[in-house]
């Protein structure tokens, strides 16, 4: 097997490579491991192409445990921050919901603004970076005008621009009162010392949805009367959609994970709230009522189809979400829901050996391992019953790692004793043509 040619920063390579033997997805590095899933990509691509232009788009990824929705929202994440967008993500939990009595949906938009994120702020808490780098611009822009900073002439220069800027917003809902913020925000980066920082905190905390009661807020002396909330959270993300493109990205991109947490809530009345909620943003993004915004939910096939419990017990999004009579066996690039299917043979092997590769670079060490090992290891998980529907790659990425680490640690243990002593290799040609078919992709014909 070829050397991996990619210079990976260390650290990166390393949470890469414990998060997957743990089955998780990391945040980073994602790009290092993605195998297949490129018509999918394109879907997201055209996405990103409508959002940037002022357009909404809603997307729901669907796929059992283990498929790779997380994979595959992390790595959108990603490369949209990386095209100019700002990102938030959340994983959804019975504490974080789009609707709730107790505080869900509060929760949900503060796990939003915690990791906001932007290409020079990829791992959340952006906001702050994000206001401060555009009031540098203007400052910038004033200086670049002939004004001296300090003057009075040079402030208001600049409050004219924010001002403008924000105005502009206040035809949406809150507008006003979030103009009024972020002028509080600028007046704390031009006073010195505790002062400034007070008046920046204050504002930061009404802009990530951190004040619980009105007494709170008046108390804070913003002079605003809205606050975020569990009933307008969502108002807040369209809002943010419009001011940063205003401010010079392209939109603003919203990941919900885990949805499949509201198909296991009990209550019937919770749940179908919550479907609500779903319902009203879709239509809301698709309807073109929310410019230069892009959701995207990522759930199981229950929480999908699901005639008792799942988004189809609710008529309304049963009716926009399932698939149409005609073309079936073809895919539809438009259509809101992408469903995942098990990655190709193919797509497989070229994941098992690129993990392969990654584990050498970090640990130095290059394990006596073959081609034909591999291939004998992914012989062995596809042919376990009921794997052509089952498999996942988080599975089979986890047992080579596996297998791995241990051979790491003790130096007389063959990759083949691991997989177990009755293996047979695909280096054994003289049964290759004995005319039975296992039914398995033939691994022999790949070229990488």
């Amino acid at each position: 097997m070829d050397e991996l040619n990619l210079k990976i920063p260390k650290r990166v390579l390393g949470t890469l490579l414990n998060a997957y033997s743990a089955g998780v997805v990391p945040r980073s590095g994602l790009e290092y491991a993605a195998i297949g899933r490129n018509e999918e990509i394109d879907m997201f691509l055209s996405d990103f192409e409508e959002v940037s232009s002022g357009m909404g788009a809603f997307r729901f990824v669907i796929g059992k445990y283990g498929s790779g929705k997380s994979f595959l929202l992390n790595l959108i994440r990603c490369n949209a921050m990386e095209r100019g967008f700002i990102t938030a993500d959340c994983d959804l939990s019975p504490e974080r919901r789009f609707h709730g009595s107790k505080g869900q949906g509060l929760a949900t938009f503060r796990e939003l603004m915690k990791n906001l994120s932007s290409r020079s702020s990829p791992d959340g808490g952006a906001l702050s970076k994000i206001l401060t780098k555009w009031f540098s611009d203007i400052q910038m822009k004033a200086v670049s005008e002939g004004l001296t900073n300090g003057t009075a002439e040079f402030y208001g220069y600049t409050e004219k621009i924010i001002y403008e800027t924000a105005s502009s917003l206040t035809e949406l809902v809150n507008g006003f009162d979030f103009a009024v913020v972020l002028k509080h925000f600028y007046d704390g980066c031009s006073s010195p010392g505790d002062e400034g920082e007070a008046k920046k905190e204050t504002a930061l905390k009404w802009l990530r949805g951190e004040f619980s009661t009105r007494m709170e807020l008046r108390a804070s002396g913003l002079g605003v009367a809205s606050m975020i909330d569990d009933m307008n959270w969502y108002d807040f993300v369209k809002l943010y959609a419009a001011f940063f493109r205003r401010i010079g990205y392209k939109g603003f991109f919203v990941f919900f994970d885990e949805c499949v947490n509201l198909y296991k809530i009990t209550n019937r009345q919770s749940r179908e709230a919550n479907y609500e909620k779903i319902l009203s943003m879709f239509n809301d993004v698709l309807q073109g009522k929310a410019q230069g915004v892009g959701i995207v939910l990522g759930g199981t096939p229950a929480f999908l189809e699901d005639n008792r419990r799942g988004l189809f017990s609710y008529e309304a999004l049963r009716s926009r979400l399932q698939t149409g009579r005609f073309g079936e066996g073809y895919r539809n690039y438009f259509s809101p829901v992408i469903k995942l299917e098990r990655l190709g043979d193919e797509e497989l092997y070229a994941l098992v050996v690129r993990m392969f590769k990654l584990h050498s670079m970090y640990h130095g060490v290059k394990l006596d391992v073959t081609e034909e090992d591999l291939v004998a290891f992914l012989k062995i998980v596809l042919g376990i019953m009921g794997a052509d529907e089952m498999i996942t790659p988080r599975e089979v990425v986890r047992d080579l790692l596996n297998i791995l680490n241990i051979m790491l640690r003790e130096k007389n243990v063959t990759f083949r004793q691991l997989l177990g002593e009755n293996v047979k290799l695909t280096d054994d040609k003289k049964d290759e043509d004995d005319g039975d078919d296992d039914g398995l992709f033939d691994f022999d014909d790949i070229t990488l």
